[in-house]
This record gives C-alpha cells, sequence and structure tokens, in this order.
C-alpha cells in the first residue's frame, strides 16, 4: 500500500441519498483534501433490483451538485464478483471459511459460505473518532459470506474491495461497528494491513431518534429542489459532528478543507436543525456575486411568467431582496407585485393592517398627500421624509404597516420606501386608491 491517504465512499445507491451518507461524502472527502490523500468512489451495486442506472445516475448529480469531486475511475463492486469468489476459496482452503446447509425464512435450503471468527482472545482497533474499540471474539458468531445463490455477500465484499483499492482509511456511519469488528477478522485472515476507522455519529431529529423523511427534508434531492444552496448545505452538514474550534460557522471551501481533522469530530450525536440550516442558507445566498443573485431573480421571474420592464431599477431591487432572500425558490413569490397588478392579498396581513379604525382615511389622505410629490422627485428619500413629518416624531408604523400592506398584499419586503420608489407614483397612487376603496 502507498503512504498516501487512500479513503472511500462507498454508497449502495437506491434512487435517494440520505443527508447520514452524504455527510460520510463530505468527512472523507475534507479528510482527503486536508491530507493530500485521494478520495475514491465505489458503486456497492451488488443489489441489482436497487443500484439500477437512474439511482446511480441519481448518486453521481448529488455529488456533483455539492461540488464532491472525486479521484481515480469509479469502482463498480459488481465488476469485482469474480474476485470476491477467488478470495473465498482462499478462506475455505485456510479454514478461515467454511461451508453448510441452511435453510431460509421462506423454507428453501441450501448452502451457505461461513467466515470462522476466532473463539478465543480481543478484537480491538483504535476509532479515530470514538477511540479505544474492543471486543471478545467470542461474543462474534460466525457469520455468512456467500449465498446459497453464489453471491457474496456485503462483509466479504466489501473487504476485498477495500484491499484491491488500497484503502487506508474508512470514514463511515457509527452503525457499522459491529461489521468493522468481523470485517477487522477478515483483513487478518487474508494477511492485509487493516485500515484506520473512523466511525461518525448519527444524525438525529429534535428528539434524539434517527433523523428520516418523518422528520422532513432527509434526502439531497429534496434540498435541493427547495432551493437550497448547495454550499450551504455543504457547510451545514459539516458542522453536525465538527466545528473549526472557534465561534465561526459559515466557512468556505478553502477554510474547510485547511481546518478539517477527523480528531475533531465529535463523538455524541449531531441534532439536526432545520432553522439553522435556513439561517445558513440565507446567508449564503447574502454572499452571492451581485450579478449571480440578479441572474437567479430574472430567470426565475421569467419561469414565474413575471417580465422585467425595461428602465426598472432591477439593481435597486436586487440590493433590496438580496439581504432578505433565503430561498432563491422564494423569490418570485416575493417579488411578483413589482411586476403585476393581479397579485394576492394575504389574509393575515389585511386582518391585522387594514382592518383597523382609520386607515381607510390615511390611505386617502396619503394618496392625496403622494399626488403632491413631483414625479422627478419620486424617491425613498423625498417619501420617507414626507411620513416622518406626519408621524412627528410618535413613530410611523401607522402609516408604513397599512400602506405596505395595500401596495404588495405581504407584510414583509424591502424597505417600504424603496419599495414605493420602484413601484412609482402612478402604481402606488391607484393601489392605495384601490385598496382604501374596499375598506
Amino acid at each position: 500500500m502507498s503512504d498516501t491517504i487512500r479513503c472511500r465512499f462507498a454508497p449502495s445507491p437506491t434512487g435517494k441519498v440520505h443527508i447520514g451518507n452524504i455527510r460520510a461524502a463530505i468527512y472523507n472527502w475534507l479528510f482527503a483534501r486536508h491530507t493530500g490523500g485521494k478520495f475514491l468512489l465505489r458503486i456497492e451495486d451488488t443489489d441489482l433490483e436497487r443500484s439500477t442506472p437512474e439511482a446511480i445516475k441519481a448518486l453521481f448529480e448529488c455529488m456533483e451538485w455539492l461540488g464532491l469531486d472525486w479521484d481515480e475511475e469509479v469502482f463498480y463492486q459488481t465488476k469485482n464478483v469474480k474476485r470476491h469468489l477467488e478470495v473465498v476459496d482462499q478462506l475455505l482452503a485456510s479454514g478461515r471459511a467454511y461451508k453448510v446447509e441452511k435453510t431460509s425464512r421462506d423454507g428453501k435450503t441450501g448452502v451457505v459460505t461461513m467466515f470462522r471468527m476466532p473463539k478465543e482472545g480481543v478484537i480491538e482497533f483504535d476509532d479515530i473518532v470514538k477511540g479505544h474499540m474492543a471486543k471478545k471474539a467470542e461474543d462474534i458468531q460466525d457469520f455468512a459470506i456467500v449465498r446459497s445463490d453464489g453471491s457474496p455477500i456485503f462483509h466479504i465484499a466489501n473487504v476485498v474491495d477495500d484491499i484491491d483499492q488500497g484503502v487506508t482509511h474508512i470514514i463511515r456511519g457509527d452503525d457499522h461497528v459491529e461489521n468493522t469488528f468481523k470485517h477487522i477478522e477478515i483483513f487478518r485472515a487474508l494477511g492485509a494491513p487493516v485500515p484506520k476507522y473512523g466511525h461518525l455519529s448519527m444524525i438525529v431529529n429534535q428528539q434524539g431518534k434517527p433523523y428520516s423523511k418523518r422528520d422532513g427534508a432527509a434526502f439531497v434531492g429534496e434540498f435541493r429542489e427547495q432551493g437550497y444552496i448547495p454550499d450551504a448545505l455543504f457547510n451545514y452538514l459539516l458542522l453536525l459532528g465538527w466545528n473549526p474550534g472557534d465561534e465561526r460557522e459559515v466557512l468556505s471551501r478553502d477554510e474547510m478543507v485547511k481546518l478539517f481533522e477527523l480528531e475533531k469530530v465529535h463523538v455524541t450525536a449531531a441534532k439536526f436543525d432545520i432553522k439553522k440550516l435556513q439561517w445558513m442558507n440565507g446567508e449564503y445566498v447574502k454572499r452571492l456575486p451581485k450579478a449571480v443573485f440578479t441572474e437567479e431573480l430574472v430567470k426565475r421571474a421569467n419561469a414565474a411568467g413575471l417580465v422585467v420592464p425595461d428602465g426598472f431599477n432591477l439593481s435597486m431591487l436586487v440590493d433590496q431582496m438580496q439581504v432578505r432572500t433565503k430561498f432563491l425558490n422564494d423569490m418570485p413569490g416575493n417579488i411578483a407585485y413589482f411586476f403585476t397588478d393581479d397579485y394576492p392579498m394575504d389574509e393575515k396581513a389585511v386582518e391585522k393592517r387594514l382592518k383597523k379604525e382609520g386607515v381607510k382615511e390615511t390611505l386617502l389622505d396619503m394618496v392625496k398627500r403622494f399626488g403632491e410629490v413631483p414625479e422627478a422627485e419620486w424617491k425613498c428619500e423625498r417619501l420617507e421624509n414626507l411620513v416622518k413629518e406626519l408621524s412627528q416624531g410618535n413613530g410611523m408604523g401607522p402609516w408604513v404597516h397599512p400602506i405596505r400592506v395595500a401596495v404588495s398584499g405581504r407584510m414583509e419586503g424591502p424597505g417600504l420606501f424603496e419599495m414605493l420608489e420602484l413601484l412609482g407614483k402612478t402604481r402606488t397612487i391607484e393601489r392605495l386608491d384601490k385598496t382604501a376603496s374596499t375598506l
């Protein structure tokens, strides 16, 4: 084996990639990049019913979306079956494997090949994450390595592939700890060096149970569809079980590579916090180059049937929206009222801000006052000063809130006066007048 560190991500593609699995890939990738080693991708595709070409394609798309590039050619387990069975013959010849007739649950009888575990002594290893691990050999029963149909089982295929790929470090979920005790004995029986292991804690929900689709989005593709930025999901999953040792949370990819060490991975289970992920996605949206955000805004607006007219101050809208956007998918709904008069009125906003005594009179008063503002002076500063004068230092809420809902149908959005400048004098007055007429 080379002195170069070689780690691998070895999924069994089923069509959807769970965030727990992709986090293991992220940790392997960062470990390889941090150490100057190799990150290998192995497709454990022996379950032909589930590991379809479509499932494998979905895996590749998820990894590419997250920027998880791999070194060397993809290794397909099914192409190494002949080698697996040759190794089984070696184990049979050495006495470390034997054949036995077994009856399956459905009543069928066949010959299965078993791996013979030692009956005394202790199997132990130093886990990079969990520390020293040990178990009495007598507590682990012999286990099957070839099915009655002649196909190799996970245990033997996994170890043989790791040997053939020269894997030096195996970083995977701690649901594999029991398998590791078995696999160490297979490595030893074959006279092969035993890789170093690091077992990652599970991702759990707020109740401390394994995080699943019952708790919300659990697969990478779902987060992609919801409009998450890949770097945000990558960053958040990294922090589920590791931190840089200081208060930083939003990290560049270069910073992650520089700082990542397996020894700093947490032993305790990591709680998935969707609000924290949403916050982080918003932070990444803020950090997008303005040109990229602008392109995304226009693209998504057009896809929703919204057309940005010539002369519209798109730069100003971007400045207002980028700092307020958590999800790119939300943009069409958040800006529709700028480009169409057929926008929905949020019922809660109407009830809270417009169904109050005196609001109709306030809106009609603003129709008059805004009407007196020259078109050339229709700027946010001028409009804000106008309302400030009306408030006489007692707060602008009685004007700001109803005006906002009247012209946009929403309680949130850009700064009100920037919103009015972008809408323009004519549309602002028309909307105030129309809303007042419904009250």
